[in-house]
């Protein structure tokens, strides 16, 4: 699909500058009085953008000949209403007399604002604006509603484009097992909300079409004689299918999420032991999320981090508890109880049977083994088992799916805490949620078989019963805000630099010292070989020779480089000191990002080198680097660079630049791999001869 998108773009490329001029009318015709309901100009809009994402046009420019247009179409359309309803004719194929009265009803109910909400209506952004000029609005009053509403439907439309261009080849790169698993995890915590709140008229219809078709294969002569034959074996499955005892379709799906739990987490453990390309993936997300590590977000992460230690969850079990029994509840305080107990004890158990040693690069020190987490073994038994309560004693649909929303979000919450606060490794955390379900499974399991064995009790709500479940759950709170305003674990200050090994032969620095010739992927695989191996007295010394050469040093990825990144591809504008993408080599993000501008002085393409700093140094105390160099050509899915082919020119461009500054003391080229033809991790082709440079700075 995406080649053959991508085979129909060169034809855009002869619009030249006519392009913007194309997206200017239309954007106006989309947006005139009522000739835009029938011109799908939203459309050519984001397929706009899909073609800046391309590079055949400029994002920037689109907005404005977007906006304008859109601007115009309105302003058009504000004139035409001034002169009155004449227009109107109920047989008129295009100004029917209905189309005017439900745009006065909207205008009504919205006012000024109307024209702001207007744009964003389909049906009614080419309407909104007539209306306005025959409700005689304030032309001034109405320009600035247009104005601002103009920018922000251009942009939104434009990026929406935008991004879908950049992600084509990106999709097809994940279009992998690893890739699609991924994915999938990141599209069902978006939608799950969706899905949950406004799917009960779904699965009512549904269900519906279910009995249907039950009922027509029943009904079947061919079935009905086929069942027959075989009684003892359908008698078994008609008791697995039995929905009003809990022993038959309730315990059956039970068990089949219980076993495909439990062989998934068993897997789990398998990869763990035999290190395994998901133990690789460990490392390299734990050294990615250390480069990203700050103090702010530290503060929060604790905060998160602390809803599943022991403390906070023997005091919300005890608390849940106590109102469990005054609501008459009391069935779920057993299984409630054996979820939370039977979650602790195996995963203390799994601690000492795997041994996994803590990461390394742990913000502060934690007691006991890695694999699996407790906090997210903890987080899926209580938070898991609060969701199941409240989701079946509730009466409205929307509350449930907040309840169901708000429960996982702390879930996922308490996981990405301890990867961010490094006290565990990724499959640690996904390891703990599969053991936490297992037995948040068997507590369901046996809240069901009581629920059914006992009847329902009725309770009187009472105002010393509303007090206890107001001032229960608010001490709760502050306990929690107590101990988090006080909690200061002990830090890690045992993170070292691995031992510093002496080289005296630099043409032997791979083989000797059994270090990677290639950059890597998350979960280790090969990517562009190392192409240049610098020799400088110090990291400062390093930098500065560097910079000399008019390569500027990348700022380390936070919030305000992030979103001034973003502000200047959106604007194309340059940023020479723009955050880079993360690479790996050797299973460690890299220490030392240099770019330098192309003709062009966008962001957008900019020549780029990464740099790691090995533990290798030479006889008189100079350290020794490693890197790659690429040309970035254009931003794709908004989160990383797509990169030309022909690194080998880039490797010659920065051994030329430190040349001419006269940096250089001693060189050597090197065959170091054989020819390569390869992908990075997005996908993106390069070439290369495997040669290496050996560098040595003044």
């Amino acid at each position: 699909m995406s080649h053959f998108i991508t085979s129909l773009l060169p034809t855009f490329q002869h619009l030249g500058v006519f392009g913007y001029w194309l997206v200017l009318l239309i954007a106006l015709v989309e947006s005139l009085a009522f000739v835009g309901s029938v011109v799908p100009g939203a459309t050519f809009v984001v397929l706009a953008g899909f073609l800046s994402a391309q590079g055949y046009l400029d994002l920037g420019d689109l907005i404005w000949f977007a906006a304008i247009g859109a601007i115009l179409g309105d302003g058009i359309s504000y004139w035409l209403g001034t002169k009155g309803t004449r227009f109107f004719k109920e047989e008129s194929r295009w100004l029917k007399r209905a189309h005017l009265e439900k745009g006065e009803q909207f205008f009504k109910k919205h006012g000024g604002k109307g024209v702001f909400f207007g744009r964003f209506i389909g049906p009614l952004r080419p309407i909104i604006p007539f209306i306005a000029g025959i409700s005689k609005m304030n032309k001034w009053q109405f320009f600035l509603w247009n104005v601002a509403s103009a920018f922000l439907w251009a942009i939104l439309h434009l990026l929406l484009g935008y991004f879908f261009g950049g992600a084509l080849n990106v999709i097809e790169a994940w279009s992998t097992r690893t890739g699609i698993f991924i994915g999938a995890v990141v599209v069902m915590v978006i939608l799950i909300r969706l899905i949950v709140k406004y799917s009960r008229p779904f699965f009512t219809f549904l269900k519906s079409i279910s009995i249907s078709i039950k009922d027509a294969i029943v009904a079947n002569p061919d079935i009905q004689k086929f069942v027959r034959k075989h009684p003892t074996f359908f008698g078994f499955l008609k008791k697995r299918l039995d929905t009003s005892k809990f022993s038959g379709l309730p315990l059956t799906l039970l068990l089949i999420a219980f076993v495909y739990i439990l062989s998934v987490f068993v897997g789990t453990i398998q990869d763990v032991v035999t290190a395994e390309p998901l133990v690789a993936a460990d490392i390299r997300v734990a050294n990615l999320l250390y480069v990203f590590r700050d103090a702010e977000l530290i503060k929060v992460f604790l905060w998160i981090t602390l809803l599943a230690k022991w403390q906070m969850v023997v005091s919300f079990a005890i608390i849940t508890s106590v109102l469990l029994w005054f609501w008459r509840k009391r069935s779920y305080i057993l299984p409630f109880l054996v979820t939370i107990n039977g979650s602790y004890l195996f995963y203390t158990l799994s601690k000492i049977i795997i041994h996994r040693p803590r990461p390394e690069i742990a913000y502060y020190l934690e007691s006991g083994y890695s694999f699996p987490s407790g906090h997210a073994t903890m987080a899926v038994a209580l938070y898991g088992f609060l969701i199941y309560i409240l989701f079946w004693e509730l009466k409205h649909w929307k509350t449930k799916a907040n309840i169901l929303f708000a429960g996982l979000t702390i879930i996922l919450g308490v996981g990405l805490s301890r990867l961010y606060l490094g006290v565990h490794y990724l499959s640690d955390v996904w390891g703990g949620y599969l053991l936490g379900a297992l037995w948040l499974i068997i507590g369901i399991s046996i809240a069901e078989w009581l629920k059914r064995r006992r009847p329902v009790e009725t309770v009187t709500i009472s105002r010393p019963l509303k007090t206890v479940s107001v001032i229960l759950p608010i001490l709760g709170i502050i306990f929690y805000v107590g101990f988090a305003l006080q909690y200061n674990p002990p830090l890690n200050t045992k993170i070292t630099a691995p031992a510093t090994i002496v080289e005296s032969n630099i043409q032997n620095l791979f083989q000797d010292n059994n270090l990677p010739k290639f950059t890597e992927t998350l979960i280790g695989d090969n990517q562009e070989p190392i192409s240049l191996v610098v020799v400088a007295r110090n990291d400062q010394e390093f930098v500065s020779d560097m910079q000399n050469t008019g390569w500027t040093l990348a700022s380390q990825p936070d919030v305000g480089s992030m979103l001034n990144l973003a502000k200047t591809a959106l604007l194309n504008q340059n940023y020479p000191t723009a955050p880079m993408t993360p690479s790996f080599w050797n299973a460690k993000v890299h220490d030392f990002g240099f770019e330098k501008p192309t003709e062009e002085q966008s962001v957008r393409r900019r020549h780029h080198a990464r740099f790691w700093k090995t533990n290798v140094e030479m006889p008189d105390g100079q350290h020794v680097y490693v890197g790659t160099v690429s040309l970035d050509t254009g931003i794709k899915w908004l989160i990383t660079h797509k990169i030309a082919p022909d690194i080998d020119s880039e490797r010659e461009l920065l051994f030329t630049d430190l040349g001419k500054a006269g940096l250089i003391t001693s060189f050597q080229k090197i065959q170091s791999v054989t020819s390569v033809l390869g992908q990075n991790f997005t996908g993106d082709q390069f070439f290369t001869d495997g040669k290496l440079y050996i560098i040595n700075l003044k």
